[in-house]
């Protein structure tokens, strides 16, 4: 399989990765994220953040096929991030629950031999059912909310409280793994030097 330098220290998308049979080399990228509400096209603003992900580990000295990427969910127009507390995530779930929202990652792929990139964004809608009080408090109290967009990570293989997805189920993760095994299989040199 493919050996891909992970530009991130996520845990979840390292984890993905090495499921679907890749060889992983995970670096955080250091990157100061930009507010992607200042960008006037949220694809636009995952790409080029996913951009600058890849790229600030370029910059490292690493060398190979880079995989930049960021994740995030958009409910009535409104970008949700990780939350950075409780309180932030509760209110998160309180606006997720009973809705239909999108997750999107943009996802940036450098082979730094000759600067070849090729990105683009990945779209995932989920209908979630109605949160009772009690089970917020209990989602919040387990700690899954931790490090999340959305303050939610999808469980598998049948999660409780998504009643519709649609899109892929590993973009909700944090990586659209579909579509880089669509990438190897159109671009199947794009590992080799």
């Amino acid at each position: 399989m493919p050996h891909i330098i992970l530009a991130s220290g996520s845990p979840f998308r390292k984890q993905l990765l090495e499921q679907a049979g890749y060889v992983v080399t995970a670096v955080a990228s250091g990157v100061v994220e930009p507010d992607l509400a200042l960008f006037p096209d949220l694809g636009a603003g995952l790409i080029h953040l996913a951009q600058l992900k890849a790229r600030a580990v370029q910059r490292q000295g690493y060398s190979g096929v880079i995989l930049g990427a960021d994740t995030v969910s958009l409910a009535d127009g409104q970008i949700l991030g990780k939350p950075e507390d409780r309180n932030a995530a509760r209110r998160m779930l309180q606006q997720l629950s009973g809705t239909t929202h999108q997750v999107l990652t943009g996802w940036c792929l450098l082979r730094t031999t000759d600067d070849l990139t090729l990105s683009g964004v990945e779209h995932t809608r989920i209908t979630m059912r109605d949160w009772s009080d009690a089970e917020i408090l209990a989602y919040l109290d387990s700690g899954e909310w931790q490090g999340k967009c959305g303050a939610y990570g999808l469980q598998q293989p049948c999660d409780p409280f998504v009643t519709e997805l649609t899109g892929s189920t590993s973009n909700v993760i944090g990586l659209p793994l579909e579509r880089l095994a669509q990438i190897w299989r159109e671009f199947p040199s794009l590992g080799m030097n």
